[in-house]
């Protein structure tokens, strides 16, 4: 720290006798001509020791090499890196005496910009012959040193800006995941569907079994949620007359933080008239598998050291067809009062002393984990949500609804219906709902009239999809954390304890 303090030191005393020379360190703009990328490839074939135009380029130093009267600096930009040469001419006592000036003033971490002409070194580095330099932003705080500066993962996330600069690999992640939400909303218009808006605050919450954040509104003085879910503004849409539309919004869920999960994620939501949960399965790994091919050419990846393979079509299984390949337990030959005992006995955790309740734990207890290669789960209990059409061929306990849920890794990559659009049924699993929040499940969904009006004027049978997208950014680039996919995650506060996982 010591070290550090005196380096600061250093540079304000030079920032202060640059401002006494009447020059500005921080001026408003620069005429850049090119950037490090743009030049990297035009002169990918200019021969050692040969030159090429005169250009301007601008960007921050990473690097300062001095041999003699010779100056060597790695400009690093958004696009790119080149090396800056300043070499003063022969007797020429002027340039020299810059030269000596400019490796005075300028310190790792500086943003300048260089005019010069480009050649290729004798040692075949392309370059920017620096005649003139000019400081863009003098840059008080020092880099962290390049082996032994940012490599703590929390420092990294709490300080993205200097993550960005110190790794550049880091930014490749998030171009990629640029190229990601380009390459799903290219696939979705290809497909007809309209791009919407759904708003984030919230007079009622719903469209997910999850806990909000509450806010509060001093203009109206009314209490407001952020969105959990833009899945009721969407199907309102719907009942409006548009027959296919989807967003890619931001959710905010008041849970636990752990590598698939971050207090805001971005979801696409799409819905679709006229369709159901079968046609949303086809869908869902058809903009995988597009979206896969069009940002790394291929379908298959590698994450945490496991080969996965994205193309269609992806295996399907029930939700007690999976219990019964990998707890070995054949659920629907099994007694509704067996199935709960068994839970019981073996002290998983149950939300609710119900038969579907009991199914669902039974299934991420000794399911999920197992599941490694795309695989949709269909034919949910009923109880896992109140906003799904039940089963068109019943069931032995008439408690199935068409819903699945893709699973790869050990976790889901999303969720889907044959959406309910049967009003009398939907008031009463709403009201259903309403009352579990009543007696403390922060989960439930409060009643929403507005959208139950919506319904009652007559939604056409739908098939809607949620895909998680921070989920399929950490897949397509085999990243191991959510955090490693979202710019600036969610953090503790520094000094307080560790953030519990959920």
């Amino acid at each position: 720290m010591a070290r550090e303090e005196e380096m600061i030191k250093e540079r304000l005393k030079i920032l202060e006798e640059f401002r006494k020379s009447g020059k500005n360190p921080y001026p408003h703009i620069y005429k850049k001509k090119d950037n490090a990328g743009r030049l990297q490839e035009e002169y990918k074939k200019l021969k050692n020791e040969e030159f090429g135009k005169k250009t301007s380029v601008a960007g921050r130093i990473m690097a300062i090499r001095s041999f003699g009267k010779l100056v060597f600096m790695k400009l690093v930009d958004g696009s790119g890196e080149i090396q800056l040469v300043f070499i003063p001419k022969k007797g020429n006592i002027e340039m020299e005496k810059k030269v000596k000036e400019t490796a005075k003033i300028v310190d790792v971490g500086d943003i300048v910009g260089v005019e010069g002409k480009v050649f290729r070194t004798k040692r075949g580095e392309l370059s920017v012959m620096a005649e003139e330099i000019k400081m863009l932003a003098k840059s008080i705080k020092p880099l962290p040193e390049k082996w032994h500066g940012l490599k703590d993962k929390e420092e990294r996330y709490r300080k993205r800006y200097l993550d960005l600069i110190m790794n550049p690999e880091v930014k490749e992640v998030f171009d990629k995941r640029e190229k990601i939400m380009e390459s799903i909303r290219e696939f979705l218009k290809k497909k007809g569907f309209c791009e919407v808006e759904t708003p984030y605050l919230n007079t009622i919450y719903g469209g997910a079994l999850a806990r909000p954040f509450e806010t509060h509104l001093n203009a109206l003085d009314i209490k407001l949620y952020l969105a959990v879910s833009p899945e009721l503004y969407l199907k309102r849409l719907i009942v409006g007359g548009y027959e296919k539309v989807f967003t890619i919004s931001r959710n905010f869920r008041n849970e636990g933080i752990d590598r698939w999960h971050n207090p805001e994620f971005s979801m696409m939501e799409l819905y679709q008239a006229y369709a159901d949960y079968n046609d949303m399965m086809n869908l869902f790994e058809e903009i995988y598998e597009y979206v896969a091919k069009k940002v790394n050419g291929t379908t298959k990846v590698k994450f945490r050291g496991k080969n996965i393979d994205f193309k269609m079509p992806w295996k399907r299984l029930t939700m007690a067809q999976a219990i019964k390949t990998y707890a070995k337990m054949d659920i629907e030959k099994m007694g509704e009062k067996a199935v709960l005992d068994y839970v019981k006995k073996n002290k998983i955790e149950l939300k609710e002393e119900t038969w579907g309740w009991a199914v669902q734990a039974l299934f991420e207890h000794y399911c999920q984990d197992k599941i490694e290669n795309p695989t949709f789960i269909l034919d949910h209990p009923l109880e896992t949500t109140p906003l799904c059409k039940t089963h068109r061929n019943g069931s032995r306990f008439c408690q199935l609804i068409e819903r699945f849920e893709p699973f790869c890794m050990g976790t889901e990559l999303g969720n889907a219906y044959s959406e309910l659009n049967d009003p009398i049924m939907q008031r009463r699993l709403l009201e259903e709902q309403a009352k579990l929040l009543e007696k403390g499940d922060k989960e439930a969904n409060p009643l929403d009239e507005d959208f139950i009006n919506a319904i009652e004027t007559g939604m056409p049978p739908t098939g809607g999809m949620g895909l998680g997208i921070d989920r399929m950014v950490m897949l397509l680039t085999g990243q191991d954390s959510i955090r490693d996919v979202i710019l600036f995650p969610f953090m503790k506060l520094e000094g307080k304890e560790e953030m519990k996982g959920g």
